[in-house]
């Protein structure tokens, strides 16, 4: 039962989000890969996220990582609200926090913690492939931090 909690909250948390992405006033949907590196495991990761306009400025913002460990496996998976700041010089910047979901294993024993992200980091917007760099703080139990780079790229029309 406790290993279903993640997946039935990332799904219900999802589902929530586009069915508001339809009402949203302006944007796009963004998908993209991303690589990252933990900085307290000292782990290089692979990834994706997903971003899905809430309202102007706001936008559901789910995404998942890989890390490569040298024993086992390390994974997180990330349900966060991102916001652009408002301003027209400063519309590429943008700070968020959300949920986190981690789960370690390693010689048959895993665990599962669960965490508060907080995250800052800076998009271009121009065109239809933006690169994107961030940093996302992990505070709970197995508190982390990590850097990530990436590409999203911009799906389908404006969702009104």
């Amino acid at each position: 039962m406790t290993s279903r909690l993640p997946t039935a909250v990332m799904t219900a948390l999802l589902s929530t989000a586009l069915s508001h992405a339809a009402h949203a006033q302006t944007g796009r949907l963004h998908l993209g890969p991303h690589v990252s590196y933990n900085i307290d495991a000292r782990d290089l990761g692979i990834g994706a996220q997903l971003s899905v306009p809430v309202a102007r400025h706001l936008e559901f913002y789910p995404s998942f990582d890989y890390f490569f460990v040298d024993v086992g496996s390390l994974i997180a998976i990330n349900a966060d609200l991102k916001y652009r700041l408002a301003t027209e010089s400063l519309n590429w910047l943008y700070v968020g926090g959300g949920l986190n979901i981690s789960r370690a294993a390693a010689g048959g024993v895993s665990s599962t913690d669960a965490g508060v992200n907080l995250l800052a980091g800076a998009e271009s917007l121009r065109g239809t492939v933006h690169p994107f760099g961030e940093f996302r703080l992990t505070v709970g139990n197995g508190s982390t931090a990590q850097i990530a780079v990436g590409l999203n790229f911009t799906l389908g029309q404006h969702v009104r």
